[in-house]
């Protein structure tokens, strides 16, 4: 991605760096380790069973997609859509799952390093799995769950603006605060997708707005951040994620959010934290960046660091937590 920068910001002497732990994708949720390994072993009725007794649509939403991040789902969950054809579950699993798939298939490199065989691969699976999620919504439509994956489906199918924006509408109107199908929707709105800067930070800050107090949906002011930082020519990067205005609005959007004292963990919750944590580092505003790092734990997730480090995410995370937790006393420059 690029190479790390910030030479001059070195780990004290005295603390050893430390060992950076391992990516858990369950997210430090028992539950969500539970179902992955009832997945890993086939057992689709242990996995129905778990699933059907989440109700809240951002843990929906969360299982759904530790579901879809299981290895080989694909080669046997036929036999669960066929043992209870009546029951949109198993058919919201696949189509979920295909959507991991697809992208699976497609790689991470970028369009012109991505083989034809590859986005063959990535168009089939994204179609079966648009199949799957539109038989749910279609017998089901008020599951918030398949709306959202359709709206993540949207962008490698390159369905259009309005039809992006009728998938997510769908989502908000039976669920306001719904936090994935807002990431998923800013990523749409992303100028490496099909949006643009001012786009983006629109929908964010709107979102972030009109978020109750404790909500999560501030972090996706951070994420808009580190996107525009992303897009930046290399001299531009540095004065911009530094500058006054967007460490007050970084501060600000955890002050709404994570630092509420109205806010509650839910399942999945390191996404969020991860994602304040790269924000606030690379604006070196270490206080709160060890602050962050403080409450992560040990819970690394492979997004956003493989935005800074993509083949070693939970290195760059215990590299810049060193230096947060090294430099927490001092106030950004």
């Amino acid at each position: 991605m690029w190479p790390f920068r910030k030479k001059q910001i070195a780990v004290s002497p005295e603390r050893p760096a430390s060992a950076a732990p391992p990516v858990d994708k369950a997210k430090g949720d028992r539950g969500a380790a539970w179902l992955r390994a009832a997945l890993e072993q086939r057992n689709w009725m242990a996995a129905r069973d778990f699933l059907t007794s989440v109700e809240h649509p951002d843990d929906r939403a969360f299982y759904l997609g530790v579901c879809a991040d299981v290895d080989g789902v694909q080669d046997w969950i036929e036999e669960w859509v066929a043992a209870e054809p009546h029951s949109t579950l198993p058919t919201l699993v696949r189509g979920c799952h295909a959507v991991y798939w697809a992208w699976e298939a497609r790689g991470g490199a970028t369009a012109d390093h991505t083989s034809q065989s590859q986005f063959t691969g990535f168009f089939d699976r994204l179609r079966m799995a648009e199949n799957c999620l539109d038989e749910v919504v279609d017998r089901d439509p008020d599951d918030t769950t398949a709306w959202t994956f359709l709206v993540t489906a949207a962008r490698g199918r390159q369905v259009g603006r309005e039809e992006a924006m009728h998938r997510f509408a769908q989502v908000v109107r039976r669920h306001p605060t719904h936090l994935v199908a807002h990431q998923q929707m800013l990523q749409f709105l992303c100028r490496k997708w099909f949006g643009s800067t001012e786009e983006m930070f629109d929908f964010a800050r709107t979102a972030a707005a009109r978020a109750p107090a404790g909500s999560l949906l501030p972090e996706l002011v951070a994420v808009a951040h580190i996107e525009h930082w992303l897009d930046l020519p290399s001299e531009e990067k540095d004065p911009y994620i530094m500058s006054p205005q967007v460490r007050a609005e970084l501060r600000a959007a955890a002050e709404q959010s994570i630092w509420h004292p109205e806010y509650r963990r839910r399942p999945g919750w390191p996404s969020p934290f991860n994602s304040f944590a790269l924000a606030f580092s690379f604006a070196e505003d270490y206080p709160a960046a060890a602050a962050v790092f403080d409450a992560i734990g040990e819970n690394v997730t492979e997004w956003p660091w493989y935005y800074s480090s993509g083949s070693d995410p939970a290195g760059r995370f215990a590299t810049w937590r060193d230096i947060a937790f090294a430099n927490r006393h001092e106030p950004p420059r």
